[in-house]
């Protein structure tokens, strides 16, 4: 394909990035911490650690990996936390000692937790202690030989840090019952000596991270991120938004977990890069307590999925908070609807712009450029030095506006799944990896997904994309949240159900229909709706179509 995107890219947008910038994530680390020594880098229940506070702490970590522990180059560390100060400072110490950071979901069930320790061959975790009694239930079927256990309130420090420990554990018993008697507190490993750190000689090869994929369409595999992979996609990030951003001035609202592909790069390796502010925020799903710690920062940037800022957007007091500061808020990790985006635009005067990616791309394949007036529909243009292809069912290229199969090539594209060479190959050919996505583009280059190739449903022959009736149902003013899966038919093969969450009580299953009927065609208007008080989702809050189906 002719990279017909370039003629559209902003002015100032390099088509080329140098993925070799940097030998190392720690070389990109060690520069922020000098440059931007005196300012703050993360915020969590109202404590600022500066950038030379968590120099100095993740030091501490790496020290503690390095001699202590004995932990080194290529060996793999889980963490298993939410937004918390000590997440980007185990996250940042474990990469720092050379060993490589295998993210964990602090809501896996015991036998998924087992089953990533085990594939990963983690020799070591930090966990929340609220998460402790997962662990326990597997620990001696797993090669762990070391715990490090945190608190919420251990860098809280003080009166507070106790306070904080003392409530969560004792007055809301958010912490079931555990017995791991070799488990190391936190606070011993970040009060390690940070001068016998020794930096490890890590190259753009070596692994920083194990980044597993969801496992919704079958078993989590870890995808193999190098250094040079994390280098390059921040690289091409910084190729995107260098006209956006100023360095030392932005104050980043950081809503979904760091152990997500997306807030990993996008919020916390991104933001460091330009010496920015990231607010950690612990539980989004507390809609009006995230509303009351939006209200007391100056903030500049969003990043979120769309159940996120349809969320804010429905809860009382967003409206009435000061936006003035706002220049980018960025969508990802699920379909952008178009009434959110909309909506959002008109509520805070920022571009809700969209941006595609995923776990075995860094993540950052697309993004919708800064001079676009609003919401327009598509993923955006590649990001520089990123080439995309659309393969059909026969294997031939897709012409323009056919819908195929989107392949991407670039520095960003992952090494293969961990020890998995069939899935790799399977996905991964020459350097392009298949996404699974179906997609089309346009005269511009602005890509499309049309839907997720599996997620696709087949009504008497006809492709219909749930995407698309979601945003269609999303329209319907009495509609909080939609999912649209194909259940099975006896004469058409697939019919669409929708399954709907009320934002209007008096809703009816007949307005739903009425409604599709008016904006799709025959065969695309869902037979079914069912009414549910929630949607499932994933702890990014993805809803899981998928567990709708089962």
């Amino acid at each position: 394909m002719d990279k017909i995107w370039l003629k559209r890219y902003p002015k100032g947008m390099p088509e080329t990035i140098d993925p070799e910038h940097y030998n190392s994530l720690l070389e990109l680390f060690d520069k922020s911490f000098t440059e931007y020594a005196s300012l703050p880098a993360y915020s969590n229940m109202s404590k600022t650690m500066t950038y030379q506070q968590v120099d100095i702490a993740t030091k501490a970590v790496a020290s503690y990996l390095q001699n202590t522990l004995g932990l080194g180059r290529g060996d793999k560390v889980a963490v298993m936390m939410p937004n918390l100060l000590q997440t980007p400072i185990s996250i940042l110490g474990v990469l720092r000692a050379g060993c490589t950071v295998v993210n964990v979901n602090p809501l896996y069930t015991a036998r998924e937790l087992e089953h990533q320790l085990n594939d990963s061959e983690a020799k070591a975790i930090f966990i929340l202690a609220n998460f402790a009694n997962t662990l326990e239930s597997v620990i001696d079927k797993t090669n762990v030989k070391h715990i490090v256990l945190t608190q919420i309130g251990d860098m809280l420090g003080g009166v507070k840090k106790h306070l904080v420990n003392f409530v969560v554990k004792r007055v809301k018993k958010m912490v079931p019952p555990f017995s791991l008697p070799s488990a190391i507190p936190f606070n011993e490993v970040v009060s390690a000596d940070p001068g016998a750190y020794k930096a490890p000689d890590i190259h753009r090869d070596d692994l920083a991270f194990l980044q597993y994929t969801g496992g919704t369409t079958g078993v989590s595999k870890g995808a193999m991120l190098s250094h040079g992979n994390m280098v390059g996609n921040l690289e091409q990030v910084s190729g995107c938004l260098d006209n956006v951003l100023d360095k030392g001035k932005e104050v980043v609202i950081t809503a979904l977990p760091l152990y997500h592909i997306f807030a990993l790069t996008a919020n916390c390796l991104t933001f460091m890069k330009y010496g920015g502010h990231n607010i950690l925020i612990t539980n989004p799903r507390d809609m009006a307590g995230f509303v009351k710690e939006l209200a007391k920062y100056p903030f500049t940037a969003i990043t979120g999925v769309n159940t996120l800022f349809n969320g804010l957007l429905n809860t009382p007091g967003f409206s009435d908070l000061d936006f003035s500061n706002l220049k980018m808020s960025l969508g990802g990790g699920m379909a952008v609807q178009r009434p959110v985006a909309e909506k959002w635009q008109a509520v805070t005067k920022s571009k809700l712009m969209e941006g595609y990616g995923l776990t075995e791309c860094a993540p950052l394949v697309t993004i919708c450029p800064y001079d676009l007036d609003g919401y327009n529909g598509s993923i955006g243009l590649p990001a520089p030095s990123t080439e995309l292809k659309i393969i059909l069912e026969n294997g031939d290229e897709a012409p323009k506006g056919e819908a195929g199969e989107l392949c991407v090539k670039g520095p960003q594209v992952m090494q293969g799944y961990y020890n998995r060479p069939e899935a790799t190959a399977e996905c991964l050919n020459d350097g392009w990896f298949a996404t699974g996505d179906i997609a089309t583009y346009d005269d511009e280059g602005f890509f499309y997904i049309v839907d997720r190739k599996k997620d696709m449903i087949l009504v008497s022959g006809f492709n219909v994309f749930p995407n698309e009736i979601e945003e269609i149902v999303a329209m319907h003013e009495g509609v909080l949240e939609v999912a649209a899966i194909g259940v099975p038919h006896e004469v058409s093969g697939e019919q669409v159900k929708v399954f709907v969450v009320k934002k209007d009580p008096s809703l009816t299953e007949k307005d739903i229909i009425s409604h599709c009927r008016d904006n799709l065609t025959n065969y695309k208007v869902p037979k079914l709706v069912e009414f549910r008080d929630e949607l499932p989702k994933t702890n990014v809050g993805k809803i899981l179509r998928r567990a709708l189906k089962d």
